[in-house]
């Protein structure tokens, strides 16, 4: 474990700045002080924690440019777009702030003197450990979940944006008792004892699929609940009866979107023989409009451009970008990939960059068994004319997203749970509430009087 955190901008390699990673004695003070505050958090009337979580929603909007300022130097995201993932965050607090109030329990018909009653209650302390890609917007939705339904939270961003993460913790933190929420700054080491801190009730994680097997494991020796989203290689079906050019454009929407560096990210695209031409052309042509943006960092960029390598080497075509170009930063280029087959690590692992791997299929069926397969589960896109081919398609996924016609589509409060290596549980939506909470059966019965 290192001393110190250093970030280095993605855009000039100039630096950002530096943290001190948190040691033992810090992890265990925080989990400590986070225990203490718990049961007067727990007890303070839901109405009043969901108005605590709103005005840190104020807060949050009132320092958004300041927040999306820190992001951009530390992760490269242009301002403009962190600043709209800042205001999706605000909304996803405000969002908890209405739910958490309302968040009930149920009466059970028992006898007629008794009463019965499943009384939801909060889990303790939650470790969340949240990602790098969206980090305010991931953040705050575990977050504001898990206060207003009275846990304490002890966070860990990602060590590759620290100051975007500490910044965000002293901002809610300001409307909130001392000790609810606690900012820890530390790498994957910190992340590992916290995981396996035997006095977390709930840790919820959203990052890679090898961390959150980890983190399983850990919760598997302590009892803890563990809540994943982790990796996905989140396939595109194009059916030979839309138009290319717009299947185009949504490929190229959900591949180059935030550099690639999305969660539910387009990771590899099967497109009928029939309008496959047409397809590449256009796609082709989008990916060298697309402006050339950096990654997260060099180390990032390595691993993206040798997934490229590999499927350059296995005999795939290059029809745009695959070339680390000159120059300071971590940048990398929109890329386009054709003749890519299933053993390439394109189409087998999650790339997490602006790369679009394209397989030509001969028949929609085929696609769909080639994006079926898999041992990843979080999101696939399906653009087809057929309601009968979109029906099949989304009974046979074995994903816990599936959008038709719209890559990015979705209605607010939808709430999805992963599967297979890309994790468990519900990552969001009022449904985070659930998981954040456990339930405890009462029953009360009518005493018998003495004679």
């Amino acid at each position: 474990m290192t001393d110190v955190i250093e970030i280095s901008s993605p855009v000039d390699g100039e630096p950002v700045g530096w943290l001190p990673v948190a040691g033992p004695d810090q992890v265990e003070q925080a989990m400590a002080l986070a225990r203490a505050a718990q049961p007067a958090w727990a007890r303070t009337p839901a109405a009043e924690r969901g108005a605590a979580v709103r005005e840190a929603a104020a807060r949050l909007r009132a320092t958004a440019a300041d927040v999306a300022l820190v992001q951009q130097q530390e992760t490269g995201r242009p301002r403009a777009e962190a600043q709209e993932s800042i205001d999706a965050a605000v909304s996803t607090l405000e969002q908890y702030a209405e739910l958490g109030p309302v968040h009930r329990g149920r009466s059970l018909l028992g006898g007629w003197a008794a009463t019965d009653l499943m009384i939801p209650e909060p889990r303790g302390v939650v470790v969340a450990l949240t990602p790098w890609n969206d980090p305010v917007a991931v953040a705050c939705g575990l977050l504001g979940a898990a206060l207003v339904t009275g846990n304490t939270v002890v966070h860990k961003p990602s060590e590759r944006c620290p100051h975007t993460g500490l910044l965000l913790g002293r901002i809610l933190s300001e409307t909130l008792p001392a000790d609810v929420l606690q900012t820890l700054i530390g790498d994957g080491a910190v992340g590992a004892r916290l995981a396996g801190h035997p006095g977390a009730d709930v840790v919820a994680h959203v990052g890679s699929t090898a961390t959150g097997r980890s983190i399983a494991e850990a919760t598997a020796g302590t009892g803890a609940k563990a809540l994943l989203e982790n990796g996905g290689n989140d396939p595109l079906l194009v059916d030979r009866d839309v138009d290319p050019a717009w299947a185009a454009e949504q490929a190229a929407l959900g591949a180059f979107a935030n550099c690639g560096q999305l969660c539910t990210s387009v990771e590899r695209i099967y497109v009928h023989t029939d309008v496959a031409e047409p397809f590449l052309g256009a796609l082709t042509e989008r990916a060298n409009r697309v402006v050339l943006c950096p990654l997260v960092d060099r180390a990032h960029r390595d691993k993206v451009h040798a997934h490229v390598t590999d499927a350059l080497e296995s005999g795939a075509t290059r029809l745009a970008g695959a070339e680390i170009p000159d120059g300071p930063g971590a940048y990398y280029p929109a890329t386009v990939l054709a003749d890519c087959t299933p053993r390439m690590l394109v189409l087998r692992e999650e790339t997490f960059g602006p790369v679009a791997p394209v397989r030509v299929v001969p028949s929609f069926e085929v696609g769909l068994d080639e994006a079926s397969a898999g041992r990843y589960g979080l999101a696939a896109t399906v653009l087809t004319g057929s309601i009968a081919h979109a029906t099949e398609a989304y009974r046979r996924l074995p994903v816990g997203t599936v959008k038709v016609n719209d890559v990015f589509g979705g209605a607010p409060g939808g709430a999805a749970q992963p599967r297979g290596a890309s994790g468990t549980g519900f990552g969001y939506g009022p449904e985070l509430l659930d998981e954040m909470t456990t339930t405890k059966v009462v029953h009360l019965g009518t005493p018998v009087g003495s004679a």
